[in-house]
């Protein structure tokens, strides 16, 4: 919400308006007045609203027209006053004042405030106003209200003001149709919003309890119970659709809303909107989709416990048919209160676990919020909003990891969701692995990827629920990736597929490897259609000999046409959470250089230490010094 307001008076000549700002200045009448009093500064706890408020006077010389302008064009809220016994200051209002302000293109709320009503003649009400008023209203709908006062006696001066901070901070345009007295469309599709996220138990009514937990969230103060049926009668009394079984419906909610905006009660409306996210556009503000959340280089988000609590929740309150997977339907309502499903375009149930019908599993449904998580945290922040996590703030449904070089460094790592990049020749079975490991059925047909494919699945590690997502990204695209530093730091693991049916397949993984320097990510050979005959690879050493010399275990033999999988999945998340089991050339690759050679110098240094280090000489700048005593200061840093 806007945290000042600016106020700006206009009008013909001696209708009031600078007595008009002293008379609320000094709360009481001045004769004598300047003739354009300076601004004025209201300090925000003075105000009902709690904003910093600037009240600009005019004046009407021609001298003073460029200033004018420019204020207006600065100004948050116009006031044009008039003075009721002078009829032409009232009729230039439609004729000139309202045509200049949109001449000038500007396009703020206008209040029209009619000074000197003590000069009615002691009746100080108006009956004709509305009469008078509602033409001009209707024409331009600017024209926010309409306020009769006077300077001389203070009578509504301060509520002058108050209408005019109102109609900044409150406004009426983006809610209501005033010619039509509706609401309008963005306006009744944000509180449908709203509704069905109030709605908690899905049976289309707010209850009593729904409606104090409302309550609550948008005022901080529950409903006393007679004050809870008091509004249940007063909307059922419109109509007996508007509650059901002593439930709100939402033809009812939204009437309770439009009777607020009618009453001139729309603080009330704009309370519940802002509660819920909205800005004056009735969109989502940014703070609310977007909060901040940064994010360490090297670190991973993933979901923290509430989070994963929350996604569970949620599946459970749509699973209507209580079956333990959400269909087609099932998934459409439970995204009603967003921009929708954010994986339609990637296929998702291709990539995560779902029964034989086709509809997601709570395990796929809470696989893919962890894929979603570690590959795009941003979407995962801004859904939870969508879908109404019940918190002030959506970043505690989240959690940074450790960074990978601390993981590998300590040998184990504490991450629950991991990131493998699989590579290989095309044809060599890579889709085919991926599609294993989301449940999906094995395909004849070879279709060669274009795209990159991400699958995850959740992998029981001693009695711990892990989640592994696969990627591929075909071979076209695969030698791009592996050169993106920014990319492959990213990845827990690389696995490097080979058809051990094909006698080229093996080179081309050799060759990539060669191409780019990956050895401080931990690494796993497998070797695909097991099924079929073993072939000779042409290379100069065989797969299980070229695994030896660095240091790995030997390919992984699988056939995912026989289903013959080797517990491949298991192995591969066994090597996410001990990384330094499967670094190529030893588990000091995964270690900087001077962490190398310095554990290199303690052996030395603890086998002079203990004596069993043969005298030595090292030069050193020249000079002959013993080998021991050079390792000793390197070791300390001199």
């Amino acid at each position: 919400m806007r945290r000042d307001v600016r106020i700006l008076l206009v009008g013909d000549e001696g209708v009031g308006k600078s007595t008009i700002v002293t008379s609320l200045i000094k709360e009481s009448f001045v004769s004598q007045v300047q003739h354009i009093v300076p601004e004025v500064t209201i300090p925000p706890e003075v105000t009902p609203e709690n904003v910093t408020t600037y009240i600009v006077d005019s004046g009407c010389d021609l001298d003073d027209k460029q200033h004018l302008e420019s204020e207006i064009r600065k100004a948050h809220v116009i006031c044009v006053v008039y003075s009721i016994e002078n009829a032409d200051s009232f009729d230039r209002i439609p004729t000139y004042w309202l045509p200049y302000f949109r001449q000038l293109g500007v396009n703020v709320p206008v209040i029209l405030i009619g000074n000197k009503i003590d000069l009615r003649g002691g009746e100080v009400t108006n009956e004709a106003l509305e009469d008078e008023i509602v033409p001009i209203m209707n024409e331009f709908k600017e024209v926010e209200a309409c306020v009769e006062c006077s300077a001389r006696m203070s009578l509504n001066v301060s509520e002058v003001f108050y209408f005019a901070q109102k109609a900044v901070l409150h406004p009426t345009a983006p809610l209501y149709d005033s010619r039509d007295h509706v609401l309008k469309p963005a306006c009744i599709n944000a509180l449908k919003r709203i509704f069905k996220l109030c709605d908690k138990n899905k049976d289309g009514l707010l209850d009593s309890a729904e409606l104090n937990e409302f309550q609550s969230k948008c005022f901080d103060a529950p409903l006393q119970t007679q004050e809870l049926e008091g509004i249940k009668e007063m909307v059922q009394r419109h109509g007996s659709e508007m509650v059901i079984d002593d439930g709100l419906t939402e033809a009812g909610f939204l009437y309770l809303n439009t009777i607020f905006i009618q009453g001139g009660r729309l603080e009330t409306t704009w309370t519940i909107l802002r509660a819920f996210g909205y800005g004056e556009d009735l969109k989502l503000v940014e703070s609310f989709l977007s909060p901040k959340f940064d994010v360490p280089y090297d670190c991973s988000v993933e979901l923290s416990h509430l989070g994963y609590q929350f996604f569970t929740d949620i599946f459970v309150m749509f699973d209507k048919d209580r079956d333990g997977s959400l269909n087609f339907t099932e998934l459409n309502e439970l995204f009603g209160t967003s921009p929708g499903n954010p994986w339609t375009a990637q296929k998702f149930l291709d990539a995560t676990v779902a029964d034989e019908t086709g509809a997601v599993t709570l395990q796929g449904w809470l696989a893919q919020w962890s894929m979603t998580t570690l590959l795009d945290h941003k979407t995962t922040l801004e859904y939870l909003a969508y879908l109404g996590y019940p918190s002030d703030s959506t970043t505690n449904a989240l959690q940074i990891t450790k960074p990978r070089k601390f993981d590998r460094k300590k040998g184990r790592s504490s991450r629950n969701v991991f990131l493998t990049f699989v590579c290989g020749a095309a044809g060599s079975g890579k889709t085919s692995l991926l599609r294993n490991f989301a449940g999906k059925p094995y395909l004849d047909t070879y279709h060669p990827t274009k795209k990159p494919i991400s699958v995850v699945n959740s992998v029981d590690i001693d009695g711990s629920e892990k989640y592994l997502v696969l990627q591929e990204f075909g071979s076209s695209l695969e030698a791009e990736t592996l050169r993106n530093s920014k990319k492959t730091d990213l990845a827990d693991l690389i696995v490097y597929v080979h058809d051990s049916s094909d006698t080229n397949s093996f080179s081309y993984i050799s060759n990539l490897r060669q191409q780019h320097s990956l050895d401080h990510i931990p690494t796993l050979f497998v070797a695909t259609k097991s099924d079929l005959d073993l072939a000779q690879q042409r290379h100069e050493v065989q797969p299980d000999v070229y695994c030896r010399r660095l240091g790995l275990r030997v390919p992984v033999a699988v056939s995912v046409k026989k289903d013959q999988m080797a517990d491949v999945f298991h192995v591969i998340c066994g090597i996410a959470i001990r990384p330094t089991s499967a670094m190529p050339g030893g588990a000091e690759r995964g270690l900087t250089a001077t962490t190398r050679f310095r554990s290199f110098a303690a052996v030395f240094i603890g086998g002079v230490s203990a004596g069993l280090f043969v005298r030595a000489l090292w030069k050193q700048d020249g000079r002959i010094v013993p080998l021991g005593q050079w390792l000793r200061r390197l070791f300390a840093g001199r």
